[in-house]
This record gives structure tokens, C-alpha cells and sequence, in this order.
């Protein structure tokens, strides 16, 4: 059995490794040309750390990125909320880590071609389409040179993301959902912010939020850190933001012109960004089915969900190490996958439902409902933070990463 994996990110590629791991063949097929360390932030809750440790790239991504001791809260007037320990901090056996989301897929990518090959690895090819009979699936491919090219394989895994084009074809009236929220992600060399090592939300997306924590610790030498940042605004009427555009830091740095805060001036670690790229937040509705004979969805092409509570690359990377299992079980291709998704759809469609409707920050948002968006005088006086542990224990248990479980 030789399985074709379209994508080669996140999800591609670990499953990629644990395919090999299990001694089952597969070829990857990667839209870009070359593979760079692009992008910006992302946090490796411990639910994620785990299918990578078994990946055996732990070490690796320990050494490049930063460990998180807390999660904190605040309101957009800079007021306290909630604070908890995450990772090994919290008990959990692995940490929460920090990391550019380029570093990240790089050593993924130099793990697949050290242990499968590099001839095993094709870039510069953008799946458009395939067809399939009893016998194996054919794959069309446009090459980065503008030709085609056209792969039979005896079974497919697309892994090609949020617009993947193999979801399209199985469902040709799947559409993006966005709710006007617009969102706008830099990194900026900045000095340590609370311990160094704290995520911090603040705010919420109606009024403006800010996600933001430390992903390279002394990048300058001088005790900087490279602060990775994620604004978010909602507005009933809004356009969506370019996927593909440069992002203007004076004008996001207008929507939090007054965040000034002892701990943090919010403007200038914006107007200070090394790059801003602007994105809409968007996710899709939940499908009936991923499977189709010998093809199945993983990862974004699955299940897109809003980048809230660090969850897709941890639902992408679990969803990897299922199909394994599965295949493992029941060699039989269209039977394995169609065990996958019965394991994963409805767990992952409650993950981006959840993360519509109660996020993590819905901790803030919760806050702000008591007090009506007003300053107050401590937090106690409105919600006890036993209410407020509570529900960052409902997301976790959804998410999948409850420390009971």
C-alpha cells in the first residue's frame, strides 16, 4: 500500500512520519516550489506535544522555541481577570510551547526527507483535481512551472488546507464562513513582557482584541524576545481582509491607539513589528462526510476552525495519528478511512463550534458582559475565578487537552 499525501504542512507531514514510523509507503505532493521558514507564531498546547514527541521532534522544537509557565487575562482596559499555569507548570507531562510557525514546519519537513527520502517529497505541485475507480485514485496536478501532471496511487490523503481543492470537489458548494472578524498577526523584537514566558489575551473582538506571547528568547542578543501578536476586530459590516496582503501596522495600531498599560504599551509593540500580514478570521461549517472510497480529508482541509485556543495544528496533528491507527488495523484503504472519520468528524466539528461560541477568552468576554464594558474594581466582585476555571476547563475538555484526560 502506497498512500499519495496532498499538503505538505503540518498535517501532511506528520502524517507522513507516522506512516513511516508503522513501515506504510507514501509519497508527498507540496503546492510550493521551496520550502522557507515563513509565517509567524503558533503554540504547541500539550495534547499537540504529545503526537510530535511520538514523532520524535520534541528535542528539536524545545531547543528553538519558548516554554509558556501561564496563560493571563485581561479586559481592554487592562484590568486582571484570570491567570493559570500551562503546560509542565500545570502538571501536564509536556509542555506548551511557543515556536515560529516556519521553524516548526521546517523541522517537520527535514524529518520527512532525512527518514522517507528526498525522492519521496515532490514540491511545486498544486493538486486541482482527482478521480478514482476500485482499484486506486488518479491525482492532476499544475507543477510550479505551469505543466501538468497526472499520479495514480492506490489511495489519497488531502491534507492541502482551508481551500483545498479536493474538498471542493467533494463538496462543490462548501464556502468559507465569515462573521467580520478581521485580523491582522506581527512579530516584534521587544524586551520580556510579564515573566517572559506568559500568553496574554486581552480584550475582546467586538471592542478589539490582543493575543500575544514570546516565540524566540534573546533574538538580539540583549535580552529581546521575538513577541509574536494577533489583533482581532469585529464589525457587523466588515469587508474581509486580503488573504495575500501586506498588513499596514498604523492602522491596526489605531484600533488600540489608548491600550497603554503598565505591563504593556499595546501601539507601540505593533507600530514596531518587524512584518504585519492582515487576514480575515474565517472557518467552514462542519461536513456530513471527509471520505469518498479511497480519498479522505485531514487537518484544515477538514475541519477549518477560528485560530482560537491553539487548537488546528493540535486537531490536525491528532487527526494524523488516528488514520495511522487506523490503517494499522485495517490495511484495507477505504475501510480505514472511513473508520478515521468516524473517530474524528464529530469531535472535531464540536472544536470549531466551541470555538465560535465559547473560546478560551470567552473568559473576558465574560467579564465584560458583567460589568458592561466598564472598569472595575477587582474582578471577585463580578465572577469568582472558580466560575472562571471552569470555563477554561469546558474548552479544554473539548479540545481535547483536560489534565484529567
Amino acid at each position: 500500500m502506497t498512500i499519495s499525501i496532498i499538503g505538505g504542512g503540518i498535517a501532511g507531514l506528520s502524517l507522513a512520519l507516522g506512516l513511516h514510523q508503522k513501515g506504510i509507503a507514501c509519497e508527498v505532493y507540496e503546492s510550493v516550489p521551496e520550502v522557507k521558514e515563513i509565517g509567524v507564531g503558533i503554540t504547541l498546547l500539550p495534547h499537540a506535544m504529545k503526537e510530535l514527541a511520538a514523532l520524535g521532534v520534541q528535542a528539536e522544537l524545545e531547543a528553538v522555541g519558548i516554554e509558556n509557565l501561564e496563560s493571563v487575562f485581561y479586559t481592554r482596559h487592562g484590568q486582571y481577570v484570570y491567570r493559570e499555569a500551562r503546560g509542565r507548570h500545570a502538571g501536564y507531562a509536556l509542555p506548551e510551547i511557543g515556536i515560529h510557525r516556519g521553524k516548526l514546519h521546517r523541522i517537520l519537513f527535514n524529518a520527512v526527507m532525512q527518514r522517507l527520502g528526498a525522492d519521496h517529497v515532490h514540491t511545486g505541485h498544486r493538486c486541482t483535481g482527482f478521480s478514482q475507480d476500485e482499484n486506486g485514485v488518479t491525482l492532476q496536478f499544475t507543477l510550479s512551472d505551469g505543466s501538468s501532471r497526472t499520479v495514480h496511487s492506490k489511495s489519497a490523503v488531502a491534507c492541502d488546507g482551508v481551500n483545498s481543492a479536493v474538498r471542493k470537489q467533494m463538496h462543490p458548494d462548501d464556502k468559507v464562513c465569515f462573521a467580520g472578524i478581521n485580523t491582522w498577526r506581527g512579530v516584534t523584537v521587544h524586551k520580556p513582557i510579564l515573566t517572559g514566558k506568559s500568553y496574554l489575551r486581552i480584550g475582546t473582538v467586538e471592542a478589539g482584541k490582543m493575543v500575544i506571547y514570546p516565540i524566540v528568547d534573546n533574538v538580539d542578543g540583549q535580552g529581546n524576545q521575538l513577541i509574536n501578536w494577533v489583533a482581532e476586530l469585529q464589525r457587523p459590516d466588515a469587508a474581509m481582509n486580503d488573504w495575500n496582503k501586506v498588513g499596514d501596522p498604523a492602522v491596526c495600531a489605531a484600533i488600540f491607539k489608548d491600550w497603554k498599560f503598565p505591563f504593556l504599551d499595546v501601539p507601540e509593540l505593533i507600530l514596531q513589528a518587524e512584518s504585519v500580514f492582515e487576514y480575515p478570521m474565517v472557518d467552514k461549517d462542519a461536513l456530513p462526510f471527509w471520505t469518498q472510497g479511497r480519498m479522505t480529508l485531514m487537518g484544515d482541509a477538514a475541519h477549518p476552525m477560528y485560530p482560537r485556543g491553539s487548537n488546528g495544528s493540535a486537531q490536525a496533528l491528532i487527526d494524523a495519528r488516528t488514520l495511522v491507527d487506523c490503517l494499522v488495523q485495517q490495511p484495507d484503504a477505504p475501510a480505514a478511512f472511513q473508520a478515521y472519520e468516524a473517530l474524528r468528524l464529530a469531535p472535531t466539528a464540536k472544536v470549531v463550534q466551541t470555538n465560535r461560541t465559547v473560546p478560551p477568552d470567552f473568559i473576558i468576554m465574560k467579564a465584560d458582559e458583567l460589568s458592561h464594558g466598564q472598569p472595575f474594581n477587582h474582578i471577585d466582585d463580578l465572577i469568582s475565578q472558580d466560575e472562571l476555571r471552569a470555563i477554561s476547563d469546558h474548552y479544554k475538555t473539548v479540545a481535547g487537552f483536560a489534565l484529567k484526560a
